[in-house]
């Protein structure tokens, strides 16, 4: 076929099936060229106005030029979505409005009584308007793209879907592209456009048919759950049980979702580690993860000695906790027991801003202003020694200034919560307001005061803003606080910037350095434990 007639047809395959159905029945022995172009000329006639140049208005998300009326997959699924809640908002108000009516009409005598409130019952009814149509929008949502997406291939030409799990995974990439209208300035196949068209379409029909059917299921259940209002309904706990469940789905998906962060660190770290011995990984005193990307390349194999980055993350985690522990502590026992009520109220607020203040702040605060002070005090102009531009000590100090609200406003919390009946019986026996507060207070509040400083450690350990433009990126593995060196966090960062490939040792060596972090945060968890059991007060 001439290329003129092949795009004509390529056209005529965005026409639905509407007139596929005419080709076929009204012209079974017509010329394929001539009842494309007849079939083209009645469509051209049918659009009128409506035509555009474009597969697809790119700023309406409307399609045109013959694929279909309606909207792209991604406005069809919010406004099906929000439609669908609104109507649940809806009928679960008037649900509960009808199921505590019902239960306040129900005559109560001194023998037989409700087992619940009015309320519980206009909540029994709410749930059931709103819950199962609520889980059938959620399945939708999470089956929604697989489902069409396997239609729309399944109804595509063998030539290309019989491909590679690559070709395979490109071709619903560009599908999806075209059927949301961006345009990405490639001459698609015929097929991709009409297979984008068809994707719309049923996006578009399963959407209003989940609004449906979501709506005809809530009105089942108001219906259904009225008709179970009734003096021996026990509404309380039917209630409460979904209120459990909800609970329980709300924990397990901090629970999965630490499960999955650890899965996801152990399998690369395997792979990293079946190219990295883990002696030289754990042990090495070098780190310099540069390999060769040619085997006839010049270029060093790597050395992924991590030491380094040990060394310097705890030097810096050392110098921000004795920067944070003593003024966040001391601070946190004067605004409890020693400020006045008015100090309190604007010297705690003004010490909080400090947590919120950005990173890359205290970076520039770092590198312009403490780096040549710590150059200037304690370098050749001052006490004589030799400070690198980029120091632990400059990063460290900035550091804890950033986490003494950690420490500060968690410990002031605590030792505000420990009762006024210790305090009052120790200055009963005598003691002085010191004595009370080290003998009495800080072990009554020493698992608060623990969780915050391991809560202040963790956040130094993390931090890597503030290091990468106060400490610099070079992996010295030196206990100096004034040379340079990097941790742990700032080389993971570096290492995963930009394109990478994750089958080479350079990228999948974050994740070594990753699965590290979590073992050592989980060893600083364990430990503050075992300090919180051994040295806790226990009261009557």
């Amino acid at each position: 076929m001439p290329p003129a007639d092949r795009h004509l047809g390529a056209r005529l395959l965005t026409h639905g099936s509407t007139l596929t159905f005419l080709r076929k029945v009204q012209h079974p022995s017509q010329h394929p060229v001539d009842r494309f172009a007849e079939d083209l000329a009645r469509f051209e006639a049918v659009r009128g106005p409506f035509k555009r140049t474009r597969p697809y208005d790119t700023d309406s998300r409307i399609p045109v030029d013959g694929a279909g009326a309606g909207f792209s997959s991604k406005v069809s699924i919010g406004m099906s979505a929000s439609y669908l809640l609104l109507v649940l908002i809806v009928l679960g108000l008037f649900g509960y409005y009808l199921g505590k009516s019902r239960a306040v009409a129900i005559p109560v005598t001194p023998e037989s009584r409700l087992h619940s409130v009015p309320s519980y019952h206009g909540y029994f009814v709410a749930l059931w308007a709103g819950v199962p149509a609520f889980l059938l929008l959620a399945l939708w949502v999470m089956l929604e793209g697989w489902l069409i997406m396997a239609l729309v291939l399944g109804a595509m030409p063998e030539r290309l879907t019989n491909v590679g799990d690559q070709e395979l995974s490109l071709l619903r990439a560009t599908i999806l592209n075209h059927a949301n209208g961006i345009d990405t300035g490639q001459t698609l196949d015929p097929a991709i456009e009409a297979a984008a068209v068809h994707y719309t379409t049923l996006s578009s029909i399963g959407n209003w048919c989940i609004l449906v059917l979501g709506s005809v299921g809530a009105m089942v259940g108001v219906r259904f759950a009225l008709r179970q209002v009734s003096m021996s309904l026990r509404a309380r706990n039917h209630v409460e049980q979904v209120i459990n469940v909800v609970l329980i789905l709300c924990s397990l998906v901090a629970i999965m979702t630490t499960v999955g962060i650890v899965l996801s660190l152990l399998f690369e770290a395997m792979l990293f580690l079946s190219h990295v011995h883990p002696y030289d990984f754990l042990f090495g005193l070098q780190w310099s993860p540069q390999i060769a990307i040619r085997a006839d390349q010049v270029g060093s194999s790597g050395a992924f000695g991590a030491v380094p980055l040990f060394t310097g993350t705890l030097l810096i985690s050392a110098v921000a906790m004795a920067v944070a522990v003593p003024i966040g502590l001391l601070s946190a026992i004067y605004m409890a027991e020693y400020a006045p009520p008015l100090v309190r109220s604007l010297a705690k607020p003004v010490l909080e801003i400090l947590a919120g203040i950005p990173t890359v702040v205290y970076g520039f605060f770092a590198a312009l202003t403490m780096a040549p002070f710590v150059r200037r005090v304690f370098g050749a102009e001052g006490l004589g020694f030799d400070v690198s531009s980029e120091s632990a000590l400059a990063a460290g100090v900035v550091m804890g200034i950033m986490i003494i609200p950690f420490v500060s406003s968690l410990s002031d919390d605590v030792i505000n919560a420990v009762p006024q009946s210790l305090r009052d019986g120790s200055y009963g026996l005598g003691a002085t307001k010191s004595e009370t507060i080290s003998q009495v207070l800080l072990p009554a509040a020493l698992p608060g005061i623990v969780g915050a400083i391991l809560l202040a450690v963790s956040r130094a350990i993390g931090e890597t803003m503030i290091v990468t433009m106060a400490a610099g990126l070079s992996a010295n593995l030196t206990a100096n606080p004034f040379e340079a060196v990097t941790t742990v966090t700032v080389q993971i960062a570096t290492l995963l910037v930009g394109d990478q490939e994750f089958d080479s040792p350079k990228t999948l060596s974050a994740f070594g350095l990753g699965l590290v972090l979590f073992v050592v945060t989980l060893l600083l968890n364990i430990i503050a434990l075992w300090v919180v059991n051994k040295y806790r007060e226990k009261y009557d």
